[in-house]
């Protein structure tokens, strides 16, 4: 009993109906899901610009509220009786104690045994933003130090 050339065409036929159909139906599934992720999307967006249009408000806001109380606090400034203390602009150059050993601190809470800190320096931020060659080149030498184990 072999397979006749009508059976194995009617087989081949039905194998390929099949595939086309499969492939119809994941098609259709796959549109489907791509237009309900696309609403999805499109909610979100509709979100988040109705939240910044209220953050825009808000900093408009405070702008305002800013601007409006600058003569009274420089009167008031005149009319102190004491002399009030200058801002600092820049970070103090040299690290306090105190930092030190905050710093030890930490380091040993995250390293779990006990360090000591050799130097520190405090690291002013640059006026313009920093390269990217300037980060990678401070990126390879912080890599390429691989500190011995210490008993």
């Amino acid at each position: 009993m072999g397979l006749g050339l009508a059976d194995f065409i009617v087989i081949v036929v039905l194998v390929a109906s099949g595939c086309l159909v499969c492939s119809i139906g994941l098609w259709v599934m796959m549109r489907q899901a791509a237009s309900a992720q696309q609403h999805a999307m499109e909610g979100r967006l509709n979100e988040l610009t109705v939240a910044l249009k209220a953050l825009e408000a808000k900093v408009a806001e405070l702008g305002k509220i800013q601007e409006k109380p600058a003569a009274p606090v420089a009167a008031i400034e005149a009319s102190a009786p004491y002399a009030a203390a200058p801002q600092a602009a820049e970070p103090a150059e040299e690290v306090t104690p105190e930092m030190l050993v905050v710093i030890a601190a930490a380091v040993t809470a995250f390293l779990g045994k006990r360090v000591r800190i050799r130097s520190a320096k405090m690291v002013r931020p640059p006026r313009e933003a920093v390269s990217a060659w300037s980060q990678h080149g401070r990126a390879l030498v912080h890599s390429s130090h691989n500190p011995r184990a210490r008993a």
